[in-house]
């Protein structure tokens, strides 16, 4: 290595965590102290629990310095560049040195986030050092037709990694063999669950892999014209997309003869839209393409056959087309390596919610949750008892604790009335209401709601109606069925996949905690202690000091007993706000 690369991960989250500071104390230290080394950026390396993220490489190895802040990198820089000693205090990760962090980074298989925390994104050099716009030189040179490109993709295995699953090379098929001499190719980067935390961090970390995967789409289909439809609440993968756009046009990656391949014309634009739930639903966001409300259209005809402008349109999103430039470098048998039968390759997670490491991982398909979980994620928050994880996104569904050796794979996760979606993990411990869950996951689809369909519209508010109310303690006996019957007509009745599946963490709460749903109507409690309208608080007697504490903080005077005596709550007239709880300082309440 001719210099020591000092490298700062500057996605959002590192950003938001204070990374940018830390970049621009290095600057003036390196400046300060004439210190030679070369300082670089990156996006999300995915350790996001130990954000801000500082990397340092030289002969020796890779260093990962976790939680930096402008304070530290002072004793980091001076450790470990002036002196040449790694200050082991601070690393989360080394290639050299056995860290506590090291196994997030085991088990992991990068495929799609290859580039993710490795390259400056905003650099298409450092992209084509790593192997970048070889796939679609490969298909230049070697004179790869495209139904044989089609046939690699099918060979894969590869699915949509953003809902349902669908072959992707079957898709492509589709839009090849459709008519016409007007095609389009759309990358959907708008999907609003955790998961699009993934899209988000591939668009701001290594953009021009969704540019080449598109390119080969369009390639393959016979397509002119790319769209990234990606939602202006991200602002730094907006930006990010439009110079490797610029960047791509430049070298020639974009624009006409691609490659020398004649007649090849295409180019992409970025769409920026409203950050709509409901346009991760691709003739939804087909329409918001066209200028037109975000609203689904009957199917059939589908996309490959009418889409954009009623042409053959081609929708993946950001982790599907991420993939295929390595699937047409490395070939179709080494990506279905990975994965079961059904379900090959790799798929990305965004870990969240009561777990130790949250951020993002790749894993091979057929993993179990539970490996995930512990292995990657480091187990629960305070080594509380896992209960259950929403595994999809809002429209997602629980698996709970006991079936969490599922494996990773759309038919596995489909049985449990969960699904894949695009990779939101969100983990829940043992203090977690699984009927306040399912209100809070129907609360967001149904404001997300379109309002096209009318099961999807009033019977979402209708079901929220009855699971507020459950929480509230105002249950009646009967409600589960309600819920039940109006999840199945929902289901049923709506047009496209936020309706179909908005029901999902409704049912699968009733079908595994049912004994929940039933403890917070019949008994008037919350088993998790959650739902604060049913909870009971009472002074411990022996516990009680008579500080005053808690009389004085009482918001309605619930509260009564003189200086250092025994208090006691008037149940009558308490609110059930739980300030006397969180306050004492001798555990002298209990809640119940």
């Amino acid at each position: 290595m001719d210099k020591i690369q000092v490298i700062v991960g500057l996605g959002s989250c590192g950003i938001a965590a204070g990374a940018a500071k830390v970049y621009n104390e290095i600057e003036k230290i390196k400046e300060a102290d004439n210190l030679d080394f070369v300082l670089k950026k990156t996006s999300c390396i995915g350790m996001c629990f130990k954000e801000p993220l500082v990397e340092i490489k030289d002969d020796t190895g890779s260093y990962l310095y976790g939680e930096v802040d402008t304070k530290k990198i002072d004793a980091i820089l001076e450790s470990h560049i002036i002196k040449s000693i790694p200050l082991k205090d601070y690393l989360v990760y080394s290639d050299v040195i056995e860290t506590p962090d090291s196994k997030y980074f085991k088990g992991q298989v990068k495929i799609a986030l290859r580039n993710c925390g490795y390259i400056d994104p905003e650099s298409i050099e450092e992209y084509e050092a790593r192997k970048g716009y070889q796939a679609i030189k490969k298909i230049a040179e070697e004179k790869i037709s495209c139904q044989d490109v089609i046939k690699i993709v099918i060979d894969s295995g590869l699915r949509g990694r953003g809902g349902g699953g669908f072959p992707t090379g079957l898709k492509w098929k589709f839009a090849n063999s459709s008519p016409g001499t007007e095609k389009y190719v759309i990358c959907n980067a708008d999907e609003g669950d955790p998961g699009a935390f993934m899209d988000r961090s591939v668009l701001e970390g290594d953009p021009h892999s969704v540019l080449e995967g598109m390119i080969i789409a369009a390639y393959s289909i016979g397509a002119n014209q790319g769209v990234i439809y990606c939602r202006a609440e991200y602002p730094l993968a907006v930006k990010r997309l439009n110079k490797a756009i610029e960047q791509a046009r430049q070298k020639g990656y974009l624009g006409k003869d691609i490659f020398g391949i004649e007649g090849f014309d295409f180019d992409i634009y970025v769409k920026e839209g409203a950050g709509a739930f409901v346009c991760g639903e691709e003739t939804a966001l087909i329409a918001s393409v066209e200028g037109e409300r975000g609203m689904p259209r009957r199917r059939p005809p589908f996309p490959a056959v009418s889409g954009l402008w009623r042409k053959p349109t081609n929708i993946n999103n950001v982790e599907t087309y991420a993939n295929i430039p390595w699937i047409i470098l490395n070939g179709a048998a080494e990506f279905s390596k990975y994965g079961t039968e059904k379900s090959k390759g790799t798929k990305v997670f965004a870990l969240t919610g009561k777990i130790k490491n949250g951020g993002l991982v790749e894993v091979p398909m057929g993993i179990t949750i539970r490996e995930i979980i512990y292995n990657l994620g480091g187990g629960i928050i305070g080594d509380k008892k896992f209960k259950a994880v929403q595994l999809g996104g809002p429209s997602g569904g629980c698996i709970p604790e006991y079936l969490s050796d599922t494996i990773v794979d759309y038919d596995s996760v489909n049985a449990t009335g969960a699904i894949m979606g695009s990779g939101g993990m969100v983990v829940m411990d043992e203090t977690t209401c699984m009927v306040d869950v399912a209100r809070f996951f129907l609360d967001f689809t149904q404001k997300e709601s379109c309002g096209k369909c009318t099961f999807c519209r009033i019977g979402t508010k209708r079901m929220l109606e009855i699971l507020t109310r459950i929480t509230e303690g105002e249950g009646k006996e009967g409600d589960i069925e309600k819920l039940e019957t109006l999840a199945n007509q929902i289901r049923e009745s709506s047009l496209c996949g936020l309706g179909q599946t908005a029901p999902n963490p409704v049912l699968t709460t009733i079908k595994y905690f049912r004994d929940e749903y039933e403890a917070h109507i019949r008994d008037k409690k919350c088993p998790a202690l959650y739902c604060k309208k049913l909870l009971t608080y009472e002074v411990i007697p022996e516990k009680c000091v008579g500080c005053f504490v808690c009389k004085r903080g009482c918001p309605v005077n619930a509260i009564e007993g003189e200086k250092k005596q025994v208090h006691f709550i008037k149940q009558e007239l308490c609110i059930k706000c739980g300030d006397c709880y969180s306050k004492c300082k001798f555990d002298a309440i209990k809640v119940f």
